[in-house]
């Protein structure tokens, strides 16, 4: 009977380089014919399923299973690039959550995998900042969201320098956001290419696989809660 094990594998591109996504499937398949020579021809003599049946057979199997969950619920993704530094290192392997946003929308601060909007062929690594409806001020290299009463400073702790520019205030529509990289000097986002479409988004990041020390479920989310910035 053959044993089948099969990979997904996808990438995701945290900078800003032009570099076409792989979606591939490898698939390798132990038999015990194979193995075994001797047991070859006892089973051809006992009129059990050739080879290539089984292998036929497990390759629809688990492409009856492996494909519904890679297109709607999960799929993997590696990251290329230095935009997202110090929280996600080029080469990390993550697990991204594609289910969840079609029951609930982003929330500030989740980190996110999307197709970037100008190319969509490509998929990004950033976070979540500005919401729909929202006014995102970038000012002596903070952000502030801005409401009816003050502007309130959001604390970005999970940042190693904070250097935001340049100075610019963003009015997002209705299912626009506001993405950033964590290392603001080496990221494109939302700065250069403006606010990112909701239906661009693939999902979030779920499960950190790889570096084996740095296994993690919600990978770099950070959660601001109702009030936690500072108000000015």
């Amino acid at each position: 009977m053959a044993r089948t094990l099969v990979f997904w594998l996808g990438v995701a591109e945290s900078n800003h380089e032009e570099a076409h996504i792989p979606h591939f499937i490898i698939t390798i398949a132990f038999e015990k014919i194979l193995l075994y020579p001797q047991s070859m021809s006892t089973e051809s003599m006992e009129g059990k399923s050739p080879f290539w049946k089984d292998f036929t057979r497990f390759i629809l199997i688990s492409a009856l299973i492996i494909i519904p969950i890679r297109t709607w619920v999960a799929q993997p993704f590696i990251v290329r690039g230095a935009s997202m530094e110090p929280t996600f290192d080029d080469g990390e392997y993550l697990i991204v959550d594609e289910l969840s946003y079609h029951f609930r929308d982003p929330k500030r601060g989740e980190v996110i995998i999307f197709r970037y909007p100008n190319n969509p062929s490509k998929f990004f690594i950033k976070r979540v900042i500005g919401l729909p409806g929202e006014e995102i001020q970038i000012r002596n290299n903070n952000l502030f969201l801005l409401n009816d009463s003050q502007p309130i400073e959001l604390n970005e702790p999970y940042l190693q320098k904070a250097i935001t520019a340049p100075n610019a205030l963003i009015e997002l529509g209705e299912k626009e956001y506001f993405m950033l990289g964590d290392n603001r000097l080496f990221s494109s986002d939302s700065r250069v290419w403006g606010p990112l479409e909701r239906g661009l988004m693939v999902g979030r990041a779920w499960l950190r696989l790889w570096p084996p020390y740095k296994i993690e479920f919600s990978p770099g989310a950070h959660s601001f809660g109702d009030k936690p910035e500072k108000s000015f």
